[in-house]
C-alpha cells in the first residue's frame, strides 16, 4: 500500500514555472450559461497565457472579452504524485502583429488551421497545488486540507 500523499500549496513562482514547462493547457469559460473547458497550444509569455484562436469561432467569442480560467496539470495516479496550476485572468486579443510574430517565433502554434488570432490571459490570480510522498514528520491532517 502506498504512503498518504501530501498536498501542498505552490508559490506564485512555482506556478509559473510549471506553466512555462508545458505546452497543452484548458481554457476554462461560459458558453451558453454553462461551463466549458478547451484544450489549447500556448506558450507562457512573462505572467501571460497566450493562445490561438480563429477570430470568429467558439472560442475566442466565448473568452475575448471575458474573465477566463487556464488550467494544467501533470499527474502520475500510479505514484500519487503531481501537481496543478489554476490561472484567473481577463482574456483579450493580441494585436501587436511584432509581438504575435516573436510569440509564433518562440512557439506559438496553431491549435488549427483557422487560427488566425492570438488571445492572451493576463493572470493577477494564480494558485497550484503538489502532491506527492509526504515530508518525514507532516501530520495526516496535512494531506486533507
Amino acid at each position: 500500500m502506498l504512503p498518504s500523499p501530501e498536498l501542498v500549496e505552490m508559490t506564485r513562482g512555482e506556478c509559473l514555472r510549471l506553466l512555462a514547462s508545458e505546452r497543452v493547457g484548458r481554457v476554462v469559460f461560459t458558453e451558453g450559461a454553462l461551463p466549458a473547458a478547451w484544450p489549447v497550444a500556448y506558450v507562457l509569455d512573462g505572467e501571460e497565457v497566450v493562445f490561438r484562436a480563429a477570430r470568429t469561432g467558439r472560442l475566442a467569442t466565448a473568452t475575448v472579452g471575458r474573465v477566463v480560467a487556464f488550467e494544467v496539470d501533470r499527474v502520475a495516479p500510479d505514484t500519487r504524485t503531481g501537481w496543478s496550476v489554476l490561472g484567473i485572468g481577463a482574456a483579450y486579443e493580441i494585436v501587436d502583429p511584432a509581438r504575435v510574430r516573436d510569440l509564433v517565433r518562440r512557439g506559438l502554434p496553431p491549435w488549427s488551421r483557422r487560427s488566425d488570432i492570438a488571445v492572451g490571459i493576463p493572470l493577477p490570480l494564480l494558485s497550484g497545488r503538489r502532491i506527492g510522498p509526504r515530508s518525514r514528520g507532516a501530520p495526516a491532517a496535512a494531506a486533507r486540507r
